[in-house]
């Protein structure tokens, strides 16, 4: 599994969203994804929606992902 398919999978799940993935060893991941459909949640909620977007490759073909979830707005300021 490899960054870009990473993002491309958090995309397809969270409509709207915009997701930029890097790895240094493609195993462990960076996300950075704005989507609108994180207003008005917690961290916890933001990161929740990304690790479902993900399904059974986490814990497997991913081993760790590090996820920065924003609104639009949060991403502009």
């Amino acid at each position: 599994m490899n960054a870009d398919a990473i993002s491309q999978l958090i995309e397809a799940g969270l409509p709207g969203a915009r997701a930029q993935v890097h790895s240094d060893d493609g195993v462990h991941f960076e996300a950075t994804v704005v989507c609108e459909a994180f207003a008005g949640k917690l961290p916890l909620a933001r990161h929740r929606l990304v690790y479902a977007t993900l399904g059974e490759r986490m814990g497997g073909e991913i081993h760790a992902l590090q996820i920065k979830a924003l609104t639009p707005a949060e991403a502009a300021a």
